[in-house]
């Protein structure tokens, strides 16, 4: 399937994103490629092929919870921006 230059422009425009002039030719011919790989795995016949794996019957394996009672407060509030004491400080958002 070929996209033309409307067309990716238009899809520039609802995924809010900002494409130069010269990049347009591009960009096209990649989504071009795109849409012709897609249609090349509709062609295989599935039919007959269970899915591998369903997420509603999916079960995730569980950990032991262990307990640690080192204080991590420093580690912790080393990647805070901004912190007060022992705490990490936010902007007051509730008048």
């Amino acid at each position: 399937m070929k996209i033309d230059k409307n067309t990716t422009l238009k899809i520039a425009k609802l995924c809010r994103i900002k494409v130069r002039d010269e990049e347009i030719e591009e960009l096209s011919s990649q989504l071009s490629s795109i849409l012709d790989w897609v249609e090349k795995l509709n062609e295989v016949n599935t039919d007959n092929i269970e899915p591998l794996n369903n997420v509603s019957i999916a079960t995730l394996p569980l950990r032991k919870d262990k307990e640690n009672l080192q204080d991590q407060s420093k580690e912790v509030l080393s990647n805070a921006p901004e912190k007060l004491e022992n705490y990490f400080a936010v902007p007051k958002v509730v008048e």
